[in-house]
């Protein structure tokens, strides 16, 4: 689960304020923006980490990656100095930007100065030994962005699978407003040609190449439906932005709403889902965050505060031993049955969910026992687009509960079917279990 701030254009915790943007590199050694990234990073990792920092360790850890960099890229023996920790934090980080800067005069024509300043940043993170406090390049930094915040591309609006018997393109769910929808496309509908191209026999990624396209230009589908194949389809491509909630009414007016992730517009996405799904007579709620890693806390709070009206969502212990306590936000939908699907996968911002519809009674929780990630990470962006992610603080369900490596324990424990195929009742094991409890409490409202 990552922080973040309110605020329209910031995702995260940013405090690239800090480093200022510098000179290029410098004919040997370290550029001063190499030297600025790599005290930056030490003093967030020794200032913010939830727990006390080992600064030796960390040290070693720096030195330790630059000399396997080193030697990865053929220098044998490296000669690097040691560091030695003292309680002075000025200090320690000028034995650190002196002891890479000497690594990156003597060996950079093996090994760019930047590279190394990467490498110490990363062997000084990594030595915490919490897998989530690492170090992001600028690529690996842009991709979880994008994992969090999906990117615009030009597309015609649909879900996509391949349908188990004709093995052709078969449409799962339609974006509210999109280019499918406009021209009529519906859940369950089979594209068997694309621009006259069959889909029969190819893969997803296949498939979603040939509906994908430069917004404004048209693409040609003949669809069947019902088993009749319908008059071709032409749609004209336009900018999507994939949704991170897809949702649909299932049979017995239930509605059912899948999150991907906890992204930035997530919690909007939904309450206009459960808005649509209540005009369409749903009796109850299914929310799957089966398979849904994460995301921001902020989100993780807003989509919490749809089920839940008051009270605690969720406390965050900062290492200073304070305890911060986030409440829903008064903007609850009218309340129905819910279930919550969980699954091995379900972790950070969807336990987050999880365990504050179950502590506060409003729903039932069904699937299996959940990953357990019960800690806060902060992202720190670097000026050339990198950044470090360092956990600072843990959390607690509102009655107290640390799910770190522990998990949150459904109230109805449901394995996953073989081959199971999420939101469709008759190949989701889960799906039907949780149907059939909030069947039995729509009949006991009624």
């Amino acid at each position: 689960m990552l922080r973040r701030i309110a605020g329209p254009a910031l995702a995260l915790i940013l405090l690239s304020t800090s480093v200022p943007v510098a000179s290029a590199n410098a004919a040997s050694g370290l550029s001063t923006l190499e030297r600025d990234e790599l005290t930056y990073s030490y003093r967030q990792l020794v200032n913010q980490y939830y727990e006390k920092v080992d600064t030796q360790r960390a040290l070693n850890g720096a030195r330790a990656q630059v000399l396997a960099l080193l030697r990865h890229k053929g220098v044998k023996n490296p000669a690097i100095p040691q560091m030695h920790a003292t309680n002075d934090l000025a200090a320690d980080e000028r034995d650190l930007t002196s002891v890479v800067n000497t690594a990156a005069a003597k060996y950079g024509s093996k090994a760019p100065s930047r590279l190394l300043t990467y490498a110490a940043i990363s062997g000084m993170l990594t030595s915490t030994g919490d897998r989530y406090t690492t170090f992001l390049t600028p690529k690996e930094y842009a991709e979880l962005n994008a994992g969090l915040d999906a990117q615009s591309f030009g597309g015609v609006g649909l879900s996509i699978g391949i349908d188990d018997k004709t093995k052709e393109l078969k449409v799962e769910s339609v974006i509210d407003g999109g280019p499918a929808q406009k021209m009529g496309l519906q859940s369950e509908d089979r594209i068997v040609t694309v621009n006259g191209i069959p889909t029969k026999g190819k893969s997803l990624d296949q498939d979603s190449k040939m509906l994908r396209g430069k917004p404004g230009t048209v693409v040609r589908l003949v669809v069947v439906r019902d088993g009749k194949t319908l008059a071709p389809i032409s749609v004209t491509r336009a900018k999507i932005k994939p949704p991170s909630v897809t949702a649909k009414l299932l049979d017995g007016n239930i509605g059912y709403a899948r999150l991907a992730v906890f992204g930035a517009t997530t919690a909007d996405e939904l309450g206009a889902a459960l808005q649509k799904l209540d005009a369409e007579g749903a009796k109850a709620y299914i929310l799957d965050l089966r398979d849904n890693g994460g995301g921001y806390l902020n989100a993780a709070i807003d989509v919490s505060s749809k089920f839940i009206a008051t009270g605690p969502i969720v406390s965050v212990a900062e290492r200073t031993g304070s305890t911060r306590e986030y409440d829903a936000d008064d903007v609850a939908v009218a309340p129905k049955p819910l279930a919550v699907l969980v699954n091995k996968y379900t972790a950070s911002a969807s336990e987050i969910t999880s365990g504050a519809i179950q502590d506060d009674g409003v729903g039932t929780i069904v699937g299996t026992k959940t990953f357990g990630k019960g800690v806060v990470q902060t992202i720190f962006p670097l000026p050339d687009g990198a950044a470090v992610k360092i956990t600072t603080a843990r959390y607690l369900t509102p009655n107290g509960h640390d799910i770190n490596h522990i998990g949150i324990k459904p109230n109805l424990t449901v394995q996953e079917n073989k081959e199971p195929r999420f939101g469709d009742p008759s190949r989701d094991a889960q799906l039907e279990a949780a149907i059939n409890v909030l069947q039995q409490k729509i009949a006991e409202n009624q």
